[in-house]
């Protein structure tokens, strides 16, 4: 995430060190936001590790404190390095004495404090404050990499990032059905797959024609048959591809009853055909909290631009709810699909 930025990091017992250039740092503070498996981070002044040098570290960070309004602190020590000579009580009352001294206004409150001036004595002396909340969650990686259905949906986008956030590596899949679906959709997919991939370490997307397989389902399934139809295509090919690139499940974006091919039955219906694990991180979620999720990552704005993905372009006024997988699996293999989807997948773009 920090290719091209001049930083380097350095590890030690439950720290990352992560030396920049000052013009760089806005830059190595967006990455940051965006690292999954941080638990935060701060800014930090490094100084001389003694009594008088971290003293006066922390009354510097008394008087932004003052300067930005701030009227309480409290100050918190750990003392890896046992060579220092002030124990860690004793460190935490000295600098909040120095505090006191530079910014007569603000006062000390352990309890629930507007500001907290941290000190860690390690191989040299850190002092800081404002730190920030990182996202948590698992390294993505760590978890093996799963296969994301990627619409041009709020859904999701967020369904992936949650998967990321507990370790997994996405690669997406995407079904464009051209002249059916505009290339603007098609370019809405590409830029949230860039979207959620900026918290995922990149995300490599695929993007399958279906016009032919749209075609087909349209002219010979049953009218209220045909997006469960298409979904079961779908979950079709995208294991087909999942085992090619060594994807261990898929993912959808997929919440309980949401939309009509989302009951539980049709829900059996879709991946009653594979043999993959489908994870659906949102099954019990409510759209509102979804929503906020993707306003928060930054893709809600792109979901909601009024280009059609192939989910809702042949959508049936009324959908069956409740399907049953044996008539599912005959009239789907009344309709000879497999064939193209091999064609779709050998005719993939890669992004």
């Amino acid at each position: 995430m920090l290719s091209g930025i001049k930083a380097k990091i350095k590890t030690t017992n439950g720290r990352y060190f992560l030396e920049c250039n000052e013009e760089e740092s806005e830059t190595v503070e967006d990455c940051l936001s965006r690292l999954i498996g941080i638990s935060g981070w701060a800014k930090t002044t490094v100084c001389q590790k003694t009594t008088e040098a971290v003293l006066a570290a922390c009354a510097e960070e008394g008087k932004i404190f003052a300067h930005n309004g701030i009227k309480t602190f409290k100050i918190t020590a750990r003392r890896t390095d046992k060579a220092f000579p002030l124990d860690s009580y004793t460190l935490c009352c000295r600098a909040g004495e120095a505090v006191l001294l530079s910014a007569e206004d603000l006062k000390v409150d352990i309890h629930n404090p507007q500001g907290t001036i941290n000190i860690e004595i390690r191989e040299k002396a850190y002092v800081y404050s404002g730190g920030k909340r990182g996202l948590g969650g698992l390294p993505v990686g760590c978890a093996g990499k799963g296969l994301l259905l990627l619409s041009g949906g709020i859904d999701s986008p967020v369904a992936g990032f949650l998967m990321a956030c507990r370790g997994m590596s996405i690669d997406a899949i995407h079904f464009h059905a051209y002249p059916y679906t505009s290339l603007e959709a098609k370019e809405k997919v590409i830029r949230l797959a860039q979207i959620t991939g900026s918290f995922c370490m990149g995300i490599k997307l695929y993007i399958l024609n279906f016009t032919r397989i749209q075609q087909r389902i349209k002219e010979r399934a049953p009218v209220e048959w045909t997006t469960v139809i298409l979904r079961m295509a779908m979950m079709e090919a995208a294991e087909k591809a999942a085992l090619k690139i060594k994807c261990k499940c898929l993912i959808t974006g997929e919440s309980l009853s949401q939309v009509a091919s989302q009951t539980i039955e049709n829900l059996r219906c879709t991946e009653s055909r594979i043999k993959l694990p489908v994870l659906r991180p949102l099954i019990g979620t409510d759209k509102e909290s979804i929503i906020r999720k993707a306003e928060t990552l930054g893709t809600y704005e792109v979901s909601i631009l009024p280009y059609a993905d192939c989910c809702t372009l042949f959508s049936p006024a009324h959908p069956i709810l409740h399907g049953e997988t044996e008539q599912a699996g005959a009239i789907y293999e009344s309709l000879e699909i497999e064939p193209l989807i091999e064609e779709a997948l050998n005719s993939y773009e890669a992004y």
